[in-house]
């Protein structure tokens, strides 16, 4: 018999994908984000009569597709709509009850990404006696562009309002709203870093898992604003919300995906501030670093991958021809001395072209030192860090970006995680991925010991996974005072 549960909103019925797993899917926690609600705050979800059917993803945020080759590397599918803040649920049943809740917040550059695909499907967690929640938010423009007489971060306001759904509602589903942890990879995992320091998060979630990003990567007012008077000349238009919400998606969407590109072929801080290190117009408006307090009461896990830029060189074919002059231009504008800083990352890589230590130093300055930054400011997290090297793209693709996700879902079987994962991935180190990942949801402790700035302790998920003290500390050590 199909499962029916009783939301605020009314009831909705799903569907059993398992003997003991229940999924339903599509539910809305606010209202659509078009029409007059265009670039406002999310309103509520309206309530209806009788049983809705959960039974398929609904809408996600129009956007524009990956551009070539991370098209066919990034799940990014599922349907596309303007009734698109929803979420999906998947919970063990029947549900007992009390039982720790997992929300998934979808990486994508604040421009791209979904919870409506099978990468994401949440069966794996909710076999393994977690409900899990995944949710969609507003990206590019109408997730992020700052907007005269408009708030600020309207996609982080979409995941504060899933949020409350989740808490409001979610113990229909077996979910216990006290145990709550939030975790997601790349801009989920910024947006969350941001959530960290946002006071209407506050008591939303208990725990926090931030995977390939942390706090570091925002804009500020000044920056945010520059990327809305370039969008908006590029519209032809004035930059006001009336104006961006007249000109129709099919010339707003591609409109805000060149920026990107544009950014990549000039990236001066004075035409895009903190936009032309990271190339990602669309981020969190902030004042100020938002680093957590010590006391924000959230439980952290964090890391990030060995290699993560490899998957932005590898698939472009730049790894083998990016210029030594272009190594040590970008390593200057992160802020380290070529001349002192490249020696010590070649020591560990005597044979690297510039493309391998331009991926060792932009995967410290973009991801690794920011996890251990949010980890350093609450004592008591946790930090690890993904190395197993895909066999992908000739084996050249590494341990990239986005490449621990098929293991942190254990879902090694998705052809959606093919293309990354390459032949033969190891289901031992799935089980010991997913399995600290649900057990840091259901204890606080992924079974290592936490980092502290005298162990640094780590866990290492390689093949065989591994716990070290302090890793690559001459490296880390280059961005003390720096970043």
């Amino acid at each position: 018999m199909e499962p029916i549960r009783t939301t605020h909103q009314g009831a909705v019925r799903g569907r059993l994908v398992a003997d003991d797993v229940a999924a339903f899917l599509g539910i809305p926690f606010a209202a659509p984000p078009f029409g007059e609600a265009r670039f406002r705050a999310p309103g509520p979800a309206a309530p209806w009569d009788g049983v809705r059917e959960a039974l398929s993803y609904g809408a996600s945020v129009p956007r524009a597709p990956y551009a070539p080759p991370f098209d066919a590397l990034i799940p990014d599918d599922g349907p596309q709509g303007e009734d698109c803040l929803n979420l999906n649920i998947w919970t063990p049943h029947p549900a007992s009850g009390g039982l720790p809740v997992m929300v998934w917040m979808h990486g994508g550059a604040f421009a791209n990404g979904s919870g409506a695909t099978s990468a994401y499907d949440g069966s794996t967690f909710a076999r393994d006696g977690v409900v899990y929640v995944s949710i969609n938010y507003r990206l590019g423009a109408d997730g992020f562009l700052r907007l005269p007489d408009r708030p600020d971060n309207r996609g982080l306001l979409d995941q504060i309002a899933a949020l409350e759904w989740v808490r409001d509602n979610i113990e229909a589903f077996g979910g216990d709203p006290g145990q709550v942890t939030v975790f997601g990879e790349s801009a989920g995992a910024m947006s969350i870093g941001a959530l960290l320091s946002m006071p209407r998060a506050r008591g939303l979630f208990r725990r926090a898992i931030l995977q390939s990003g942390a706090a570091h990567h925002f804009l500020r007012p000044a920056s945010a604003d520059l990327i809305t008077a370039r969008l908006a000349e590029r519209l032809g238009i004035e930059a006001t919300a009336e104006e961006f919400a007249a000109v129709p998606l099919d010339a707003l969407l591609p409109a805000q995906a060149g920026l990107r590109g544009e950014i990549g072929a000039r990236p001066d801080p004075a035409l895009w501030g903190e936009a032309a290190l990271n190339m990602m117009p669309f981020e969190p408006v902030l004042d100020e670093l938002p680093l957590p307090a010590a006391d924000c009461g959230v439980e952290l896990l964090t890391g990030s991958n060995r290699e993560e830029y490899r998957l932005f060189l590898v698939p472009t074919e730049r790894l083998d021809v990016l210029p030594r002059a272009k190594l040590r231009t970008v390593t200057a504008a992160y802020g380290l001395d070529p001349d002192t800083a490249l020696p010590v990352y070649a020591a560990r890589r005597p044979d690297a072209v510039p493309g391998e230590l331009f991926d060792a130093v932009t995967t410290d300055w973009f991801y690794r030192i920011p996890a251990l930054r949010v980890a350093e400011a609450v004592p008591g997290s946790y930090v690890y860090e993904f190395a197993r090297r895909s066999p992908a793209l000739g084996g050249r693709l590494g341990a990239s970006h986005a490449s621990e996700l098929g293991y942190v879902f254990d879902r090694l079987d998705d052809p959606a995680y093919a293309p990354i994962l390459g032949e033969k991935p190891p289901q031992s180190l799935a089980d010991a991925m997913h399995g600290a990942w649900v057990a840091f949801a259901k204890t606080g402790d992924p079974g290592w010991a936490p980092y502290d700035r005298e162990t640094r302790t780590t866990m290492v998920f390689d093949t065989v996974p591994s716990v070290e003290s302090d890793l690559r500390g001459e490296e880390r050590a280059l961005w003390e005072g720096v970043r």
